[in-house]
């Protein structure tokens, strides 16, 4: 029933990925899954490459089956202190009247870690699955990668984009719907954003590549996970569904509000960090949105607002930190693999 060309080549029992989440996904969330036979992700985006490597080691201890690592395919803009300022203020304001000590220095000389500062850590820890989003690997690097036999996944959020990685030579494509929780994975087209539903677009990307599909955004049990397979794709990914279990790092009241969470609750924004992501609406993406003030460019913003956001994680304030979800909301079970094993028999039982 499970074995295709996603599980065979890459060494798995279940086509079922867990998604990368990066400030809720773990090296044990990623071990669980691949460890339940469906394929692990481990979210290093943006991180040093000596914290990739730790990340990296943590996860080989806990498993010693397959697992992807994650990388963030983007460039950083320039910018200048005056493009910043207007925010920076803004953000003062809005941590004080919080309550939280927010200070100017925090607002300053960013350090930007890119998916080039990360590459040799993940050649020297012979990673062989590497996905990644927000843009595509250059042709040196994809060759240097696929001569050592890693499979590369890169994200597409629309048929162009989906053309443009089979034309680099991207192993296979996370074909991502506007339903998805997190960051969108754009990289082409800025202007209208990409916002097509996951159903509408993988038959059409499944028919106009020849590559392998991944099915992402608002999978969340048997019946849509079936309507991704029968639509052309070789594998799931879930990611929605695991935020609420031991093993993400999400503080307690984001759980929480996923509990009883509708699927009207989410909205996409660029408030959190200046790229646009779908998360559950909340005080801090509506007081950013509706301050009039521009929102500076990923990942400028997102370090603005970073160490707000942990003030806010510290205290378990779900206002004022991101949160993260997609259209599908449902209460988790317990563990990663408690949600991946009833998602398995029930699958099982319904379709045998």
């Amino acid at each position: 029933m499970w074995n295709n060309s996603f599980t065979k080549n890459l060494g798995i029992e279940y086509p079922i990925i867990q998604a990368p989440m990066l400030g809720v996904s773990t090296p044990e969330m990623a071990a669980a899954a691949s460890n339940q036979g469906s394929l692990g992700s481990l979210a290093i985006g943006g991180l040093s490459p000596e914290a990739t490597i730790d990340l990296v080691r943590k996860t080989k201890k806990l498993t010693s089956k397959p697992f992807a690592v994650n990388l963030f395919a983007h460039s950083v803009p320039g910018y200048s202190i005056s493009d910043i300022k207007p925010m920076q203020d803004f953000l003062l304001y809005l941590a004080h009247k919080r309550g939280y000590a927010l200070k100017e220095s925090d607002l300053y000389n960013f350090k930007f870690y890119t998916w080039q500062d990360q590459v040799d850590a993940l050649i020297q820890e012979n990673i062989s699955i590497i996905s990644f989003t927000f843009g595509c690997l250059d042709n040196e690097t994809i060759k240097q990668l696929q001569d050592r036999n890693c499979v590369l996944i890169g994200t597409a959020t629309s048929t162009d984009e989906a053309l443009y990685l089979q034309k680099h030579n991207i192993d296979m494509i996370c074909v991502q719907g506007i339903e998805a929780g997190g960051h969108r994975g754009t990289f082409l087209t800025h202007d209208p954003l990409p916002q097509v539903g996951l159903f509408s677009l993988l038959p059409q990307i499944a028919a106009s590549t020849s590559l392998p599909c991944i099915a992402a955004g608002g999978i969340h049990n048997v019946q849509s996970m079936r309507a991704a397979f029968d639509l052309g794709a070789v594998a799931v990914q879930i990611g929605t569904a695991f935020i609420g279990t031991e093993e993400s790092i999400a503080i307690y009241s984001y759980k929480q509000r996923l509990e009883t969470a509708k699927d009207t609750d989410s909205s996409i924004t660029r408030a959190f960090s200046g790229r646009w992501a779908r998360g559950l609406r909340n005080e801090m993406m509506r007081e950013i949105e509706n301050s009039g003030i521009a929102i500076p460019p990923y990942p400028i913003m997102n370090s603005l607002t970073a160490t707000f956001r942990k003030l806010a994680q510290q205290n378990n304030d779900d206002d004022y930190t991101n949160l993260w979800a997609g259209q599908s909301p449902k209460p988790s079970a317990k563990h990663t693999g408690t949600v991946l094993i009833n998602l398995i028999k029930e699958y099982e039982n319904l379709y045998k």
